[in-house]
């Protein structure tokens, strides 16, 4: 569809220069999320064991069933020791989820249920490294488990869920059709607020959230002060005060957290959301509220200005406050709540020749 020479873009563009193309935001989400995973070499090494772990865990119905009768032992634990609540819809069984790149929420949805059940899917991987059939068995659910109860993994296991639960509520805003222009257009920005508040103020928070779960499953946690040693020999390159902590927190914490801020203000350019913003003074539910004419104007002067001469404009202005007064309190306006109804409403009663270039622009 965006193909350069014979995508619909190409050839939307050849015959109508100003018109812009605005990729489905909840799919630009989610590119957004899969090239930031893979651009931290920390995260990109922790999702790919994460798909290793699931597919390890998950490879025979056996071993499904092994994980949910050990997740439903541990509920009963938890629930007899009043850690746990119960109620109607509470503490359901479930099993490890699949993180894809094409499938929308998955990312979140695969990290908290191993944050849930993360002590039967070791204890499930310590059964196959005893029992598996064969070597091969063997030794991936000994890389597994031991990738699981490093320090580093429950740190970035938790640094991904706190800001996928951020980014979930603009996934579902942006699936949700009903959803207009300017909400969506907010929700992009108080998502780019929350994330950046996460990485100045909950440090601390995030960090003492991760060595409480390691302390609760004997995971061995690291003295933060003391240096850190790189792997694979590269520890001649770094400096001699680079402490545990340093590595967490610059390398892992903000990189994680940079590289996301930085795909959303790529994916949701502030030229695209701009657009819309100005776009959205023509959707009949905000009219109805309050007529925006000046962003109408702005939006032909800004976005189309070569679609318009002086005259039309000059006439644009007077033609706005007609179409305020003709269209917008017109009684059958209240019944519009869409942009696209907007524009079918002009074309069966024939206003589209009057109101020309409010036409044009919807």
């Amino acid at each position: 569809m965006r193909g350069e020479w014979n995508g619909l873009k190409a050839l939307v563009s050849n015959d109508c220069p100003y018109a812009y193309y605005i990729h489905c935001f909840a799919h630009r989400l989610q590119l957004a999320l899969v090239a930031a995973s893979k651009e931290i070499i920390f995260v990109q090494s922790f999702f790919n064991r994460l798909s290793s772990i699931v597919n390890v865990v998950g490879a025979s119905c056996k071993r499904v069933e092994q994980q949910k009768k050990a997740y439903a032992d541990q509920i009963a634990y938890f629930v007899e020791i009043g850690e746990l609540e119960t109620g109607r819809g509470l503490n359901q069984i479930s099993t490890l989820q699949r993180a894809g790149d094409t499938r929308w929420g998955s990312h979140l949805r695969s990290i908290s249920s191993l944050v849930n059940i993360f002590s039967p899917t070791c204890e499930i991987l310590l059964k196959i490294i005893k029992e598996g059939n064969t070597t091969s068995q063997r030794e991936a659910a000994y890389s597994c488990y031991h990738a699981m109860i490093s320090f580093e993994f429950v740190f970035i296991l938790h640094l991904m869920k706190e800001i996928m639960k951020i980014i979930d509520a603009l996934c579902q805003a942006l699936q949700c059709q009903s959803q207009d222009i300017l909400n969506a257009m907010n929700f992009v920005s108080s998502t780019k607020a929350l994330i950046q508040k996460f990485r100045d103020e909950e440090w601390d928070n995030l960090l003492t959230t991760v060595k409480s779960f390691c302390e609760a499953r004997d995971i061995d946690v690291p003295d933060m002060n003391a240096r850190y040693v790189e792997r694979g020999g590269l520890a001649r390159f770094q400096q001699d005060d680079f402490t545990i902590e340093h590595h967490y927190r610059i390398d892992i914490f903000y990189a994680a957290i940079v590289s996301i801020l930085q795909e959303l203000n790529h994916r949701f350019s502030n030229h695209a959301v701009e657009l819309l913003n100005l776009s959205s003074a023509l959707d009949p539910k905000e009219a109805r509220e309050s007529f925006r004419s000046i962003d109408i104007l702005l939006l032909v002067s800004k976005f189309y200005p070569k679609d318009f001469t002086n005259q039309e404009m000059t006439l644009l202005k007077t033609e706005v406050d007609h179409y305020e007064h003709n269209v917008v309190r017109h009684p059958d306006f209240k019944k519009l709540s869409s942009i696209s109804e907007l524009c079918q409403c002009f074309y069966c009663n024939y206003r589209a020749s009057i109101f020309s270039h409010e036409y044009d622009q919807e």
